[in-house]
């Protein structure tokens, strides 16, 4: 037997222990915490999904924590509580325009604090973590405020809007575009320059680099900005519940029809919502996924 098989028949077997499967019970401390928080995070969803399908015998409808039997009569006719439906309606208005302005506002702010030094940048980052840190129920009683003071004011008072869905879309767009430049300028900050060097040296002006180049990297953020607005607005109670006066939004009419018995239909609904939030998700991820294969 040679010397150089001798060599290496010994580093096999020196090597051999680190090969070995870990057989500790320790090895489950990580998947099993991290499936614990799962079953944790997603009950209350479940939970809700289930009681959609609550047979609950009492009249008027109201939801008991005994499940009852399984049926599918709150699904027949999901808006079936007075109400509710022009609730929904408000909800499913003012969540998509104050998206999409938050959006166009926030992807300006995230792109100039994201890319360019200039004087008072401080204090508008600042401003952005103060929107988002501040209390809800503090930043509701200042809109509150503001909107009452609003007709006393020199030169603008005269476009004071009155209280009511004007001021609910205006104090979804005002803490929604916090949430999205915060996203934009996250993306912005890690763009690569050399690539919009590279539109420049072939010709392009600044704005066919911004469409061409600029435009596709930071979109993804966008989109994800544009998602954040949308489901924060749709969701909101405490400032809304101060700034929407006789205007009832869908977390409004949930907190008032606790008072008397939530009804099953809330259920029904909010699963519908949790399955659009979901389908969005997952269309979110194929578009990505498309992209990355182009």
């Amino acid at each position: 037997m040679s010397a150089t098989s001798v060599t290496a028949r010994a580093g096999e077997r020196d090597l051999a222990p680190l090969h070995r499967p870990n057989k500790r019970w320790t090895r489950f401390i990580l998947p099993g915490f991290t499936w614990l928080m799962i079953v944790y995070l997603a009950s209350p969803i479940f939970v809700m999904i289930l009681y959609s399908f609550n047979d609950v015998p009492i009249v008027p409808v109201k939801q008991t924590p005994k499940f009852w039997g399984f049926t599918l009569r709150w699904w027949r006719d999901p808006f079936g509580v007075p109400g509710m439906p022009e609730a929904l309606r408000v909800s499913l208005q003012v969540a998509p325009l104050s998206a999409i302005v938050a959006t166009a506002l926030g992807t300006l702010l995230g792109l100039a604090l994201g890319r360019y030094r200039f004087r008072g940048k401080a204090p508008v980052n600042f401003l952005i973590f103060i929107a988002i840190a501040v209390p809800e129920i503090v930043l509701g009683s200042s809109l509150l405020a503001l909107f009452i003071k609003w007709p006393e004011l020199p030169l603008v008072g005269a476009f004071a809007p009155p209280i009511g869905f004007p001021t609910i879309l205006l104090s979804h767009i005002s803490f929604s575009i916090a949430f999205v430049a915060v996203t934009v300028r996250a993306r912005v900050q890690t763009l690569d320059r050399s690539l919009e060097d590279a539109a420049q040296d072939l010709f392009a002006d600044p704005v066919t680099t911004f469409f061409k180049v600029t435009l596709p990297l930071i979109a993804p953020s966008i989109l994800a900005g544009f998602l954040l607005a949308f489901v924060l607005s749709l969701d909101d109670f405490v400032i809304t519940n101060f700034v929407s006066g006789g205007t009832s939004t869908f977390p409004v009419f949930v907190f008032g029809a606790t008072r008397i018995g939530l009804p099953p239909h809330v259920n029904v609904v909010g699963t519908m919502l949790f399955a659009a939030g979901v389908l969005a998700a997952i269309a979110n991820v194929a578009i990505q996924s498309w992209r990355a294969r182009r």
